[in-house]
């Protein structure tokens, strides 16, 4: 068996990591400790000690355990097991725990087929998975079950781990007379990205193809750790929980002003393969929403590294990513615009709609003068200053509020200019600027 198979924890006590849920005193340890587990999912990323506490689970119940595997098992399977779990519960009143390993994996039928078992009690299901439950598991086991979710481990836990195989001569490498230098561990501990099962087996593989020395020791030293381990694997599913975190992450980086940790995230996405059109779209979006026109400059930048993104792809989309990625960080920030359109959209679905003024109606057929159409309408252009005061809407209406950011101060000086116009208190002491860029 694998170093990290052997080397699982056996009692709760030898468990490392996932102390908000196993510390003194929590919850989950009470309940496995008096044995009053009821049905559970364990949700986390890989390595991080599901099946181990499973494991632990299925040693201190007195009930009878089952374990499945969803990547294995189909319905009649399950079937099988509940029906033998109700005959069990019946014949001797020994309820069944059935641990169901990555049960993302069931379809949503199988899934079902669970529930009616699970909710009269006949069997207490523990479900481990490295998807969010709230997206791949069904909503009626959900709400049955409680929901652990379990952290990747710290480098010093993974140090804990490491240190400990290398002693454990029964189940571990102490019977190989070993050295690792702390260098080398420290870098398996950090490559490893919080999963104990990755850093286990490569401290494993270090040691088993390190040759010993004249004097008979396995020295592994940083350059062996750096072999055995390589290049990490970040935990990364487009299609779950990472992707809308880190997504979540980088865009929350960028509309707080945040370039490095945006640079960041972003590497992240690049390094786990994300589709560089996915990304480029919420650059997009950010640079509308969060910048506005307190840097209009930031979405044509932004359309032009989605354009050119798609155009080369990685590895060289990075470059434009980044440069748009930078530039929207470090502007000025306005989502005025955002929320103006908001506020005219909701205005539409709840009062009543607007007839367009008779003056500003369409004048291009033959009878639209006959219908009053246009009549009135001032042309701007033959005013000076390209503004003549006109409503344009029929009632008295304010969504746009410009900030006095950037770009956008100069707006709400113009804006502010021509609003007194319209209401007829006369043009301020001064003319504001008449461009953004001025």
């Amino acid at each position: 068996m694998p170093l990290a198979a052997r080397m699982r924890p056996r009692t709760l006590d030898e468990f490392v990591g996932q102390t908000h849920i196993l510390g003194p005193g929590r919850l989950l340890r009470r309940a496995i400790e008096a044995d009053r587990i009821q049905s559970l999912i364990l949700y986390g990323p890989p390595g991080t000690g599901k099946t181990s506490l499973a494991e632990i689970i299925a040693r201190h119940t007195r009930s009878h355990f089952e374990r499945l595997s969803g990547v294995e098992t189909g319905v009649a399977e399950v079937r099988r097991v509940l029906a033998a779990a109700a005959h069990r519960l019946e014949r001797t009143g020994r309820p069944t725990v059935l641990f169901l390993d990555e049960i993302h994996r069931l379809n949503r039928a199988q899934q079902d087929v669970l529930l009616p078992e699970v909710e009269s009690g006949v069997i207490r299901l523990i479900g481990a998975t490295t998807e969010n439950p709230f997206f791949f598991v069904n909503a009626p086991l959900v709400s049955r079950s409680q929901i652990f979710e379990l952290q990747p481990l710290t480098e010093e836990e993974l140090l804990v781990l490491m240190r400990r195989a290398l002693a454990d001569a029964e189940r571990g490498l102490g019977h190989m007379r070993v050295e690792v230098s702390e260098e080398a561990l420290r870098h398996l501990a950090r490559v490893a990205d919080g999963d104990a099962r990755k850093a286990l087996n490569a401290l494993e593989i270090a040691a088993l193809t390190t040759p010993p020395g004249p004097d008979g020791i396995i020295r592994v030293d940083l350059t062996a750790a750096e072999q055995s381990i390589q290049k990490k694997a970040v935990v990364y599913d487009a299609a779950g929980d990472a992707h809308y975190d880190t997504i979540s992450a980088f865009i929350k980086s960028l509309r707080g002003s945040d370039p490095d940790a945006a640079l960041y995230w972003l590497a992240k996405m690049i390094h786990a393969g994300e589709d560089p059109r996915f990304i480029a779209r919420r650059l997009v979006i950010c640079a509308a929403e969060d910048v506005g026109l307190a840097d209009p400059m930031a979405l044509v930048l932004a359309v032009a590294a989605q354009q050119a993104a798609e155009r080369v792809g990685w590895p060289e989309a990075r470059i434009p990513l980044a440069e748009a990625t930078v530039y929207i960080a470090t502007a000025y920030k306005s989502n005025s615009a955002y929320k103006a359109i908001e506020a005219a959209l909701a205005d539409v679905r709840q009062n009543r709609t607007q007839p367009v003024p008779r003056h500003l109606r369409d004048t291009h057929y033959r009878g639209a003068e006959r219908l009053g159409h246009g009549v009135g309408y001032q042309y701007p252009h033959d005013h000076p200053g390209h503004f003549v005061p006109q409503d344009y809407l029929g009632v008295d209406k304010v969504f746009y509020e410009p900030g006095d950011q950037g770009a956008e101060k100069r707006i709400q000086e113009r804006l502010r200019y021509w609003r007194s116009l319209r209401e007829g208190g006369g043009p301020p002491a001064s003319t504001p600027p008449r461009n953004n860029a001025e």
